[in-house]
């Protein structure tokens, strides 16, 4: 049995969080959800988490701007992921996400096997597994 991985889920769209934090705890990820980027800072500055799924278009702060501010205060951990999670993926908006600190981008709307791909791609596979 591997250690357990934790994710938090951070976009406005209620039914967004739902979506992504299912798919991933149906891959064995413990998830934890925020509305919002102050309070995806705030879970962020007491808890440590391997993957940050993270809405790019929210209301006051982006999820760029949250993205900056984890980068520059080392939150969530030393081992933190960053997937942006949007529906902009033109190639310019794309190169700004990953100049920011982002380590992949994930096109909405997401489905399983594209969220897999993603966390493939970043050494992110299956979390873990019920002792049999």
């Amino acid at each position: 049995m591997t250690s357990p991985r934790y994710a938090l889920v951070v976009d406005d769209h209620p039914v967004n969080r739902v979506l992504a934090s299912r798919l991933l705890g149906k891959s064995g990820w413990i998830v934890a959800q925020a509305e919002d980027g102050a309070q995806a800072l705030a879970w962020l500055e007491h808890n440590e988490a391997d993957l940050v799924l993270l809405d790019i278009s929210m209301p006051n702060l982006s999820g760029q701007d949250v993205c900056r501010r984890v980068r520059a205060a080392g939150l969530g951990g030393p081992n933190i992921r960053l997937i942006a999670y949007t529906a902009h993926a033109m190639p310019e908006e794309c190169e700004q996400f990953l100049a920011c600190g982002f380590d992949s981008i994930l096109v909405k709307p997401i489905s399983r096997d594209s969220l897999t791909t993603a966390l493939a791609a970043l050494g992110l596979g299956a979390a873990t597994e019920a002792a049999s």
